[in-house]
């Protein structure tokens, strides 16, 4: 298509290097960021090969399948069907989407119809000539409406890389709630299973105090003790039912809140848990001193954490541009006439194509603030990253201290529970064989109860720290990161050694 068909093109480009010259007037020098994100050695993170580590990477994003319990399964399936929580973050992100959309709108051609008609009586001391002037006339106008922003300094193409950096922020976040909730729901059945398990430890304690009651009462009859040991032994009667009640309180109150998460009201009412030994622990962390890294970066938390960094970093770069000159395309074409019934007409018809350049000189500063804005969310977004980073490293550190304890907890409790055991089962032989009484055989099952209550505690503390420390390693998640932050500690396939 041969230029002088478009005659005005060399003056457009002409206008749009006098307006560069021209940007000077209105500068953004001196508004810089000041915020970076935290590197591998500033986190005091160390990386070592994870073959050699022995660390095990890999969660499933249905982790709480490895548990081996159908109750269980069943209840977070529910609660991801119907939480509002993840409908809540559904709606943002299709909200984010619905934005993404819109700014990506603003790069393409637009094109508007238009239909005027106007009855008027026209001045008799304006621009129009007799007869028009002082007579009222019906006006008409049909026309359609062109225009295209030609992107010439990447504004619109930043602030689209900006949109589409808060919708992938915002599905980071839909994950995070979805792991979230299921580790929630896993915590919350594993501790109403503690519940149920020391509320039978508790029975059986009352039980025992029952009998130890009988038998001082006999002894004190035949005058064997005094009644300070009667009294002793009645008041160990209401302590065990105090305790059965508030254990039957925690019971209700857990089973309201797994009612809550999973979305069905009374659902938990009527569960039966099954016994924590029942329950498989599949660790995901097999060496005892190394923290996959690459786990650190499948954090849903830190995975929106950078997006929102990349994101307010293309709203930077978008608010920079425009300090720039706003080149447009604009074209019309349509029918207008005076009188309605000329309207049709072909000499109504009207057409106009050219160029519109916009490029702010002085606008108060208006620009600049602007920039300090978008250059200070930067920063924020940039904090909060290394923010979230530091919580995942002590989060993930912490859970990984209280597993390794507890199972050298458990270890020790094994030990002293079968010595209890030991004693029990020497005292209940005695007993037998007319060498000792009853009371003795009673006060050696005491020691045991104690124990078996640790052992509950200590069990359902490794299956809460295990869901812990699953959730701190991600969860199953497994984000994309953006170029910029591609180096960061958070997403570096290698093991953190944590100190």
């Amino acid at each position: 298509m041969p230029l002088n068909r478009f005659p005005f093109l060399p003056r457009l480009a002409l206008a749009a290097v006098a307006l560069a010259s021209l940007a000077a007037c209105a500068s953004f020098s001196g508004i810089e960021p000041v915020a970076q994100p935290r590197d591998a050695a500033s986190l005091g993170l160390s990386f070592a090969d994870p073959v050699k580590s022995g660390a095990e990477a890999n969660i499933a994003a249905d982790w709480w399948l490895g548990f081996g319990d159908g109750q269980l399964n069943q209840l977070i399936d529910q609660a991801l069907a119907t939480s509002p929580n993840l409908r809540l973050a559904q709606a943002r992100l299709a909200r984010a989407q619905a934005g993404a959309d819109l700014v990506d709108s603003a790069d393409k051609p637009r094109l508007d119809a238009a239909v005027d008609i106007t009855h008027q009586r026209y001045t008799e001391n304006g621009l129009y000539p007799a007869p028009l002037a002082g007579s009222i006339r019906d006006a008409g106008t049909v026309q359609l409406n062109g225009s295209w922003e030609l992107d010439f300094f990447g504004k619109n193409r930043a602030a689209l890389d900006a949109a589409l950096g808060s919708v992938q922020a915002a599905q980071a976040d839909a994950q995070a709630a979805r792991i979230l909730l299921a580790s929630q729901v896993a915590r919350s059945y594993f501790q109403l299973m503690r519940i149920q398990e020391q509320l039978g430890v508790a029975q059986r304690t009352l039980a025992q105090r029952s009998e130890t009651l009988d038998l001082v009462r006999d002894r004190v009859n035949a005058g064997l003790d005094t009644r300070l040991e009667l009294r002793q032994s009645e008041g160990g009667l209401p302590e065990a039912r105090q305790q059965i009640e508030a254990l039957q309180e925690q019971s209700a109150l857990a089973r309201h809140a797994l009612s809550a998460l999973v979305g069905q009201p009374h659902v938990a009412d009527a569960l039966v848990p099954p016994a924590l030994s029942t329950v498989k622990i599949a660790a995901p962390i097999t060496s005892s001193t190394q923290i996959p890294a690459d786990l650190l970066g499948r954090r849903a938390d830190i995975a929106a954490a950078r997006w929102r960094v990349e994101a307010a970093t293309r709203d930077t770069a978008s608010a920079k541009a425009q300090f720039y000159p706003n080149i447009n395309l604009i074209g019309f074409v349509g029918l207008s006439s005076i009188g309605l019934g000329q309207l049709a007409n072909a000499g109504s018809l009207q057409w106009g194509v050219g160029p519109a350049l916009r490029l702010p000189i002085f606008d108060a500063g208006r620009l600049r603030a602007n920039l300090r804005g978008k250059t200070a969310d930067l920063d924020a977004a940039v904090e909060s990253y290394n923010a979230s980073v530091l919580d995942a490293v002590r989060d993930v550190a912490d859970q990984l201290a209280s597993s390794q304890s507890i199972a050298r907890q458990q270890a020790e409790q094994q030990q002293a529970e079968s010595a209890a055991e030991g004693a029990y089962e020497i005292a209940v032989q005695r007993y037998r064989a007319g060498l000792g009484t009853y009371l003795n055989v009673l006060t050696a099952e005491t020691n045991v109860l104690q124990q078996r209550r640790q052992r509950v505690d200590l069990a359902a503390r490794a299956l809460d720290t295990q869901v812990a420390l699953i959730r701190a390693l991600g969860g199953g998640y497994a984000p994309t990161a953006p170029a910029s932050l591609a180096a960061a500690p958070a997403a570096a396939p290698k093991s953190v050694a944590v100190n």
